[in-house]
């Protein structure tokens, strides 16, 4: 006999999403507070927006749970080319915002398109890999798949928004778990591995030392014949990217990408430039020390030194304000809320619903880290929200939509047997 709709839902995923925006926002209201004057109707006030965010989304919750599972498998594929279609559609009516066109102007408020389009593709995806004659480990499958992945972010790249189009990373953790060849990841970071390495050395002697390693291992496993046209090619492939990278470093690069990779790696030091954001940042975190200065008595967050504070960089008023305890609280729930969603994904009974669980935890995951690393100057200013954390309506929108579609499948899974 199926449960209540109510008593299915996973209410641990639930308490973890409450405590995450609720804790948001409360840092959101510390970072932008000003005065003791309060009005609900003091719109220019940044937390009162967000609360108003919060409540609506609330709206979107009980709309994602009163959806029939099979509509959202049945229309994946009309949902993904309209999202296209939403961020087509910028290049032509969209509002320009720090410098990128990804938002369309509605009344005083924004919509920025790409923040809902991550569901979409994860739904598109999951509809995909569950159809019957689809196999991963086949090439043109293979080629499908990364073509809904790659054709919204292709799209958002020249917005300009690369932050975002990083994020569709997030949807090889689906892929290898539905069984794509591990090469596809070891190619990957090894590709990020030799970029980073031929930026802070002369590609000739990163050249020369993955030589040596291949010669090594030629020499260990001559006995079992090994095929030497295939370390050639590696060789080959090898050298060719390496020299490569100054060449789209200093050409495809903007100044301000090349900027902020040289001060995380060391090569440059601009504190009062590119770098400020990511030095203030660290300063406000470091100050924190063990327990933090107290709920909106951090001296860096009142003092504004922190840029788009109560945005990307909300994490620094919690290392302030919340020291390392709070700091650490917070990640932990992050990791707790991740291990949950795979727990619930494994044990989806059709691959529809595990793909897109899989693809929940992927986004999250990707946003979390390089949210965190940015913050603490770990790896370069990217620009892409805490989920759930920071401010603004479509990011929040976007993560309750993708998480809750994740609980109302999960909850059918449930009511199944």
């Amino acid at each position: 006999m199926a449960k209540s709709s109510i008593a299915s839902i996973d209410w641990i995923t639930v308490l973890l999403f409450i405590l995450l925006v609720g804790f948001g926002w409360g840092n959101i209201y510390s970072a932008s507070y000003e005065s003791e004057t309060f009005s609900l109707a003091d719109f220019s006030r940044v937390y009162i927006k967000q609360a108003y965010w919060i409540l609506l989304s609330i709206l979107l919750i009980i709309i994602t749970q009163a959806i029939e599972v099979k509509f959202y498998e049945r229309f994946a594929g009309l949902i993904y080319v309209l999202s296209l279609l939403s961020l087509l559609g910028l290049f032509v009516f969209g509002k320009n915002v720090n410098g990128a066109t990804s938002w369309y102007a509605i009344g005083p408020a924004g919509i920025q398109p790409s923040e809902f389009a991550k569901a979409c593709t994860a739904l598109a995806l999951a509809k995909y890999l569950s159809d019957m004659q689809t196999n991963i480990k086949l090439i043109g499958h293979q080629v499908r798949a990364f073509l809904i992945i790659a054709l919204p972010a292709i799209i958002i790249v020249p917005q300009p928004d690369p932050g975002s189009a990083l994020v569709y990373a997030a949807f090889f953790f689906p892929l290898y778990r539905e069984g794509l060849a591990a090469m596809y990841l070891i190619v990957g970071a090894s590709a990020a591995a030799l970029f980073i390495l031929t930026l802070l050395f002369d590609p000739l002697w990163v050249v020369l030392t993955i030589s040596l390693g291949i010669v090594a291992l030629l020499v260990r496993n001559r006995k079992r014949k090994p095929k030497y046209s295939r370390y050639l090619m590696t060789m080959i492939v090898v050298t060719g990217f390496c020299f490569s990278v100054n060449y789209i470093f200093n050409n495809v690069f903007e100044q301000r990408h090349r900027d902020r990779f040289n001060i995380v790696l060391g090569k440059e030091v601009d504190s009062k430039g590119i770098g400020y954001n990511t030095n203030q940042s660290e300063i406000a975190i470091g100050s924190g020390s063990w327990t933090g200065k107290g709920w909106k008595e951090g001296t860096q967050t009142k003092g504004g030194f922190v840029p788009e504070q109560h945005t990307d960089y909300i994490f620094s008023t919690v290392g302030e304000e919340w020291g390392f305890l709070g700091a650490t609280t917070i990640i932990i729930l992050f990791i707790l809320l991740l291990i949950r969603l795979i727990h619930l994904a494994e044990k989806q009974k059709n691959q529809f619903s595990r793909v897109y669980g899989y693809s929940v935890v992927g986004i999250l995951f990707i946003h979390f880290t390089i949210n965190i690393g940015m913050v603490t100057g770990l790896i370069p200013t990217i620009g892409i929200p805490l989920p759930f954390f920071s401010y603004g309506g479509s990011g929040l929108w976007g993560f309750t939509i993708l998480l809750f579609i994740f609980i109302k499948l999960d909850a059918n899974r449930v009511n199944e047997w």
